[in-house]
């Protein structure tokens, strides 16, 4: 692990994790656009909030706890760049408020790197073949 991300550095703990995925959710859930996303696949809420505290401890502390696909979990949503944007608009703000700077700063990093790679994926699902500088629009139907 280097210094960068080690807990002493950044002050990142379970605890913090717990407080951050919490407070993010409870966000994403009021949320009118990633809301409705997250309210037709998740009935119920603590089991995905223990999956996701497992997740972020596994990114962040390098536990391992995690062992999932989130590409998997990520690749038939109806979510775009759109999408993306506002997730990490709402992680980011909710890193600022939990988290010290250096633990907010190291959180968004991973967060941006992930929400990146995940709509390459999704992107590449819709026979779109962008590269990281482009971004994924789903192409609009007629109201």
């Amino acid at each position: 692990m280097s210094d960068y991300h080690s807990p002493s550095k950044t002050g990142i703990d379970e605890a913090m994790i717990e407080r951050l995925v919490r407070r993010f959710y409870e966000k994403i859930r009021a949320d009118d656009l990633l809301g409705p996303i997250f309210a037709s696949r998740i009935d119920a809420w603590e089991p995905h909030l223990q999956r996701m505290f497992a997740f972020w401890s596994s990114v962040t502390l390098i536990t391992g706890r995690y062992s999932g696909n989130p590409m998997q979990k990520h690749i038939a949503l109806p979510i775009d760049a759109d999408h993306f944007d506002r997730w990490l608009e709402i992680f980011a703000e909710t890193a600022a408020e939990i988290c010290p700077p250096a633990a907010a700063r190291l959180f968004v990093e991973k967060a941006s790197r992930i929400a990146q790679s995940l709509e390459l994926g999704i992107a590449q699902r819709h026979c779109q073949l962008i590269n990281r500088e482009q971004r994924f629009y789903r192409p609009k139907t007629p109201s």
